[in-house]
């Protein structure tokens, strides 16, 4: 069979030897020992394959704050960083928490994005919530922290009686507790960036994961959480996921990688929602294989917003070009193998999120993949980045390991650190 591209001497963890890709019509069609034939061959010289990386947890910024970063900007960043797919969240201008500005939003990426993408659905309007649904979103996004007891548990309510019941991805952090110790501190005139662990502490997160666990595990109702900085709120989860409740987990590359006294040389640069915890608070790395997926929650913004005084300034912070190289790194020290890549970066997400085609490198599954070199050595620079975000504190660690080709459904979109033109697909079919 000729087909249209094939990849030559491909290394597949944890197979041995040399493989040979066999692409058609945007699909892996064959694996092989033996050469194929093919109308293009690209020969990956025995570097290491992996799915493309799917990130569950963007803000592109896109419609509305686009000055921070659009779906053109932000795709860009991920094809950089080795991500194929990325699931982007609700909160922009207008919120996706309507079918219409959901269908917008749709349009606006199909335009843009350079990877395939699927997005979260804001939850505003109970009625809203079924119309949302006959658009496939890859969930359904509440921040416990922006709403009351009895709207999270009429939302629990609503979406179990749908089917199938959708995703509910929850931000858990107890509003109640956030707004007393803002107060709080606030009056005490508390405002070095350090002070933010203080407005939202970790007993804030493990509250709200302990009440979202609960409601979960009462409705039987699939529930994601998202960015996890307390080692007592993975605690809560692994106990509840041992005992039938239907939940998993995240955590971002800054709360795995970072603590609370990185605040001191990156300031507000490094605020965050979950704020950095203490190292004795924090997840430690040794439990990353207690822990669902890794996504970035990449979220860009200006450095005049970066900048402004504690209560001022935007927390968030762009990981997408950081992430894959952080945890080879990590790879080479030991710390953590290539299949806890594999499964934290591509086979978790795809397998929560419902993503049928991706995460895999199988027969008849999207041809999404990444082409890293394990010996690739440099060190972190912002100028290197394609996000609008012109930040990040991880500048300066030095990685060994990183993307040096990205493939989205056997086309090239990156290759050396520079990205080319293409049109992502929405991953859920309509």
């Amino acid at each position: 069979m000729l087909y249209d591209l094939v990849l030559d001497n491909c290394k597949i963890h944890p197979l041995k030897g040399n493989y040979y890709l066999g692409i058609e019509e945007g699909k892996i069609k064959n694996i092989s020992r033996q050469p194929l034939k093919a109308d293009t061959h690209i020969d990956i010289e025995e570097n290491l394959i992996l799915p493309g990386l799917i990130d569950a947890h963007v803000h592109f910024r896109d419609p509305g704050l686009t000055y921070k970063e659009d779906f053109k900007s932000g795709s860009q960043a991920a094809a950089h960083g080795g991500f194929t797919s990325i699931l982007d969240m609700p909160n922009t201008i207008p919120p996706t928490n309507t079918a219409k500005n959901f269908q917008e939003k749709i349009d606006v990426a199909s335009k843009k994005s350079i990877v395939d993408f699927g997005l979260h659905a804001g939850v505003d309007n109970l009625e809203e919530i079924e119309k949302i649904s006959t658009l496939n979103p890859a969930s359904f996004k509440l921040f416990m922290d922006l709403v009351d007891d009895h709207f999270l548990v009429q939302v629990f309510e609503k979406l179990s009686r749908i089917a199938p019941k959708p995703l509910l991805t929850l931000h858990a952090e107890n509003k109640d507790l956030i707004e007393h110790y803002r107060e709080k501190l606030q009056a005490e005139n508390k405002k070095e960036p350090q002070d933010y662990c203080l407005v939202r502490p970790a007993i804030a997160e493990e509250m709200a994961v302990a009440q979202a666990l609960s409601l979960s595990h009462h409705y039987q109702h699939p529930t994601h959480i998202c960015h996890l900085s307390s080692d007592r709120s993975l605690q809560l989860i692994n106990y509840m996921q041992e005992n039938g409740c239907p939940v998993s987990s995240e955590i971002t590359p800054h709360h795995l990688f970072l603590d609370s006294n990185d605040y001191k040389k990156w300031g507000n640069i490094a605020k965050t929602n979950p704020p950095l915890r203490s190292p004795w608070v924090k997840i430690p790395f040794s439990k990353l294989d207690k822990i669902d997926i890794i996504a970035t929650d990449h979220a860009p913004h200006t450095l005049e917003e970066k900048e402004k005084g504690l209560w001022e300034a935007s927390p968030g912070i762009p990981n997408l070009e950081t992430v894959l190289s952080l945890l080879l790194t990590q790879f080479h020290k030991k710390n953590i193998n290539l299949e806890q890549i594999k499964s934290l970066l591509c086979e978790n997400p795809a397998r929560i999120f419902n993503l049928k085609n991706k995460g895999f490198i199988k027969k008849g599954m999207d041809a999404d993949i990444v082409v890293v070199d394990l010996k690739l050595e440099g060190a972190f620079k912002v100028d290197d980045f394609y996000t609008k975000a012109p930040y990040t504190p991880f500048s300066g660690w030095k990685y060994q390991g990183g993307a040096i080709m990205t493939i989205s459904q056997g086309k090239v979109i990156m290759e050396e650190g520079q990205v080319f033109k293409n049109k992502g697909h929405y991953i859920y079919p309509l």
